[in-house]
């Protein structure tokens, strides 16, 4: 569902929800039943989860300014399996 706004030139904004790309061009105020033309605004990113704000932030923010890195990664052994019973099986 999207939530679309129409403003009322008497009571101000009001929001109706609908399947997204079946909102109409006007809307009646539930106040007083004048048509409220649609308004058009910036989709409601920041009401997503934090994660999905966290990457659209981090994007952004490494668009202009790529992190920089001193050295690469280093690399370690994968970590040896604690069960014993993995110890006995053959190895390649």
């Amino acid at each position: 569902m999207a939530v679309y706004q129409y403003r009322c030139a008497e009571h101000g904004l009001l929001e109706v929800a609908r399947p997204i790309g079946t909102a109409a061009e006007s809307e009646p105020c539930p106040d007083c039943a004048a048509p409220a033309p649609r308004v058009f605004t910036a989709p409601r990113l920041s009401l997503g989860s934090a994660r999905n704000r966290a990457l659209i932030d981090r994007t952004v923010r490494t668009a202009d300014e790529p992190a920089v890195v001193s050295a690469p990664p280093s690399r370690r052994p994968p970590p040896r399996a604690t069960n014993p019973a993995l110890a006995r099986l053959p190895r390649p």
